[in-house]
C-alpha cells in the first residue's frame, strides 16, 4: 500500500476510534450563580442568571405548605437531616413557584447558600450522572423536576427510584430532590386501576407502581382556592406593584376574569394581574 494510503487509512482509523470513545465527563462551576439547568445528550449545567421566580411573600393561600417547604429546606443548607418532597395538585395553585421563592429567601438570608439545578423529566434517565457531578461541587444543592409524571410503558421511574433511596448509593448528602406534579402518586389514575385488572398479582404491581412517590419524605399537597383567597392573592399583587384601581373595582374584574376562565388559584390570578396591568399601561 502507497505510504499516503496507509496515513489516511491510519487517520480514518483514529478517528472512527475518535468518535466511539464516551465522552469526558461534564463539569460545571457551580460557584458561579446560584441557579442551573441540567441538559442530557450533552451532559451540561446551564447556568441561569435571573431565575423567573415571585417573591415569596406574594404566595397566598398556601401558608401551611410555604412554612414546611421553608423549614425543610432551611434545615438542609445548614447541613442538618432534611426530607425530599413532593408538591402535588391542582394545576396553577403555586407548586413551582414556592419552590423557586423557598431558593430566593434562603439565599437572601445566606447569600449563596443553595443552588437551584432544575433538571426535565425527558432528562431523568440521566438523573445519575448529573448526581455525581452535584455531589464532586461540595455545594448544597435543591434538585428540582417540574411537572413529573409517568406514563404507560415507562421505566424511567425505576431508575429515580433507586437514586432517590432505595439504591446501593443514594443520593448524595449535599442533594435533596424536590418535584411538583399534578398526580399524587406520579401515575395515571388509569394506570393504576389497569394494573390491578390485568396483573397475576394485583396487590404488587399497584404497589411497585405508587412506591416511588413513599420516596419522598415531606408530601405538600395544593388545591384550588376559594373566592376570599383568591381577592388577597390579587390584592397583593396590586399593592406590590402600585396599580391604580379601586378594591371594588379589582375584585370585580378579578372574578370576571376567574369565571372566564373557570378555575380560580395563583396561576389565573398572575394572568388577571398581567392583563390589568396592560391596560393601565404599567409595567410589572
Amino acid at each position: 500500500m502507497p505510504y499516503n494510503d496507509a496515513f489516511a487509512a491510519l487517520n480514518r482509523i483514529a478517528d472512527a476510534l475518535e468518535r466511539m470513545a464516551p465522552p469526558p465527563p461534564a463539569t460545571a462551576d457551580l460557584a458561579a450563580t446560584d441557579a442551573f439547568v441540567w441538559y442530557a445528550d450533552p451532559d451540561r449545567l446551564e447556568p441561569v442568571a435571573d431565575v423567573n421566580r415571585v417573591d415569596i411573600g406574594l404566595l397566598q393561600g398556601i401558608e401551611r405548605q410555604r412554612e414546611q417547604l421553608l423549614d425543610n429546606t432551611r434545615r438542609f443548607a445548614l447541613g442538618l437531616p432534611a426530607n425530599n418532597a413532593l408538591l402535588w395538585g391542582a394545576r396553577g395553585t403555586g407548586k413551582s413557584s414556592l419552590v423557586k421563592a423557598v431558593h430566593a429567601t434562603l439565599n437572601a438570608e445566606a447569600a449563596h447558600s443553595l443552588v437551584l439545578v432544575e433538571i426535565h423529566r425527558e432528562d431523568i434517565p440521566s438523573l445519575p450522572r448529573c448526581l455525581r457531578i452535584l455531589k464532586d461541587s461540595g455545594r448544597r444543592c435543591v434538585l428540582f423536576c417540574d411537572d413529573l409524571s409517568f406514563d404507560a410503558q415507562d421505566d424511567a421511574y425505576k431508575s429515580l427510584k433507586a437514586v432517590l433511596e432505595g439504591g446501593i448509593e443514594g443520593r448524595p448528602g449535599n442533594v435533596v430532590f424536590y418535584a411538583t406534579s399534578n398526580r399524587r402518586h406520579l401515575m395515571a389514575r388509569d394506570m393504576i386501576d389497569n394494573e390491578r385488572s390485568t396483573a397475576i398479582n394485583p396487590g404488587e404491581a399497584v404497589e411497585e407502581k405508587v412506591s416511588l412517590s413513599d420516596r419522598f419524605g415531606l408530601w405538600l399537597g395544593f388545591h384550588h382556592v376559594a373566592q376570599d383567597t383568591f381577592f388577597a392573592i390579587v390584592e397583593g399583587y396590586v399593592a406590590h406593584y402600585h396599580l391604580p384601581i379601586t378594591v371594588e373595582e379589582l375584585h370585580r374584574e378579578a372574578n370576571e376574569w376567574a369565571v372566564t376562565r373557570g378555575s380560580r388559584s395563583g396561576r389565573v390570578a398572575w394572568q388577571f394581574i398581567q392583563d390589568l396591568a396592560g391596560r393601565l399601561g404599567k409595567t410589572l
